[in-house]
């Protein structure tokens, strides 16, 4: 560890042919994958309002959403580890397709308990697609590894601008076809996620290898040493044993949390002012342009000044964001706190992904990414419930108040990390290697 915690500048070079390929295909299933996602948010408190008849539970769809992906973290991120990170993806996809099918059903019947347990299904699988990020990353050099974490992320706008239009079209033509239009939503997803299993099939080689051989496939390439891996085999509780993967975890948790929160309570409160489902999904289409239509260039930026100080400004926006929603019941202001909270997450997203391969070995990267989702989702499964209950009682002012608190211990002991020194950026070359 060094104080100077900055990647050292050198000439930057094109992305090799072939991990221009990979990178492509990995950011069009994330795109599909994104349509599914944000499903959840945006229908889901409808959903159970109708099926349970108790606004006071609508924080539940959410918090599922977040113990699916707390429940399958660390296995799923192990069994990459072991068997490769596509084959692992596109069983993670195919178990989301089935679980959105399922959801679709259980609101054509009318099942509140089948609705659960097909959330479920699905959470497990749409959590376990998340680790496309840490594919991404795998397939860059240590110093432009956020860059290509922040192209994949990028991708989810194409299902922030998909998933308002699969809404609007389930709900003009559900008369038509004798289903809710909600239900008909979910049995379109798999229109979605099928692309998306496809895309990432044809992606080779796995990118858990290139991770292991940068300098096949980056000529020119200076690379220090990859981080040493774990004496005996990593288990969950080793990462926090480690100051960098603390403050990765800590700081992902508490933006995780802070974000399951306001989106499975502001929906809500939007619904309550006389807004359509289809004014909902696009105020959460906004909101998911928050999370990930900056994630490139701050990619770029958190290769430049550091994963530190995108960590600990993506905080404060998630502050700010928090602060902003209650103010108000406008649509638009409301709508304005959301982004800044998707804004404010992108930031550590990116950054806790990238500080984490750049500290733990390619070995057991699937673990600790799949610790870090586990332990930042414990926050997105108790904070809608808690917070519904206390949304109902002392009203909306207190998601602001919870939102800016809990950001304050996270940037202390984010002030605290020291990170790593980067190498230098390959050095130009005219050419990539595209053998596998």
């Amino acid at each position: 560890m060094c104080a100077n915690c900055n990647p050292v500048s050198a000439p930057s070079q094109k992305v090799p042919p072939l991990i221009r390929r990979n990178l492509l295909l990995i950011t069009l299933s994330q795109a599909m994958v994104g349509v599914g996602f944000q499903m959840v948010p945006a229908l889901t408190p409808l959903m159970v309002v109708q099926l349970s008849g108790s606004p006071a539970l609508a924080g539940i769809g959410v918090s599922i959403l977040g113990a699916s992906r707390f429940a399958v973290g660390y296995p799923f991120g192990k069994l990459t580890d072991m068997i490769g990170r596509r084959p692992g993806l596109g069983l993670a996809i195919g178990v989301g397709l089935v679980g959105a099918v399922l959801i679709g059903i259980a609101m054509a019947m009318r099942s509140f308990y089948l609705f659960l347990g097909a959330l479920m299904v699905f959470g497990a699988g749409m959590g376990a697609a998340q680790q496309m990020r840490l594919a991404a990353a795998e397939m860059f050099p240590a110093s432009r590894r956020a860059e290509g974490v922040g192209f994949v992320l990028t991708g989810s706008l194409v299902g922030a601008l998909v998933a308002p239009l699969l809404v609007r079209a389930a709900q003009g033509a559900s008369a038509q076809v004798g289903v809710d239009g909600l239900a008909l939503a979910w049995l379109l997803v798999p229109l979605a996620l099928a692309p998306a299993l496809g895309a990432l099939f044809l992606v080779h080689p796995d990118p858990r290898f290139i991770a292991t051989h940068l300098d096949r496939y980056w000529p020119g390439l200076k690379s220090s040493p990859p981080p040493s891996p774990a004496r005996n085999e990593a288990g969950f509780l080793d990462y926090f044993r480690r100051f960098p993967t603390l403050v990765a975890f800590i700081c992902s948790m508490v933006s995780q949390g802070n974000m399951a929160m306001i989106m499975a309570l502001t929906t809500l409160a939007l619904s309550h002012h006389g807004h359509s489902p289809t004014a909902i999904s696009v105020s959460v289409a906004i909101h998911v342009v928050g999370m990930f239509g900056l994630s490139l260039p701050l990619g770029r930026l958190a290769d430049r000044i550091g994963r530190k100080a995108v960590l600990l400004w993506g905080l404060v926006i998630s502050a700010v964001g928090s602060a902003l929603v209650p103010l108000t019941p406008h649509y638009w202001v409301i709508t304005t706190g959301t982004f800044l909270v998707g804004v404010g997450w992108s930031f550590v997203n990116v950054g806790a992904t990238a500080l984490i391969a750049d500290v733990v070995h390619p070995s057991e990267r699937g673990r600790a990414i799949g610790a870090n989702d586990t332990f930042s989702n414990a926050s997105g499964i108790v904070l809608p419930l808690v917070l519904g209950v206390g949304v109902a009682t002392l009203g909306l002012g207190v998601l602001g108040i919870v939102g800016v608190g809990m950001m304050v211990p996270a940037l202390l002991l984010g002030l605290r990390l020291r990170e790593p020194r980067l190498a230098p950026r390959p050095a130009p070359a005219s050419g990539g290697n595209g053998s596998g």
